[in-house]
């Protein structure tokens, strides 16, 4: 396993889907101001994990899937504890023997 996976740069989250134009309804001014923080938020959302997606996918080739989505798991729990992405990372990838976790 590559234990130094090369973070991408950039990425954006390509797979958003898109409702049908009649599901859209007029919005008020402050439903326009609501709307567009929920779309920064979520567009915000989906580019912090993207590389951490992508890096569990390249990881489940090497080793299990619930390996690979345990080290995910962790990884974005260290970030919403504050900690940026390469750290966590770090610290998931100290906690395995062997490619596992032992408690």
């Amino acid at each position: 396993m590559n234990k130094y996976y090369q973070w991408p740069t950039n990425v954006q989250y390509t797979n958003q889907r898109q409702q049908p134009s009649h599901y859209h309804q007029p919005l008020l001014p402050h439903q326009s101001h609501q709307n567009h923080q929920s779309q920064q938020l979520k567009n915000n959302t989906l580019s912090a994990v993207e590389p951490i997606v992508q890096y569990g996918l390249k990881e489940a080739q090497y080793t299990s899937i619930q390996h690979a989505m345990r080290e995910v798991a962790a990884i974005t729990y260290l970030m919403g504890r504050g900690y940026d992405l390469q750290t966590a990372r770090q610290m998931v990838e100290s906690w395995e023997v062997n490619e596992v976790f032992y408690c």
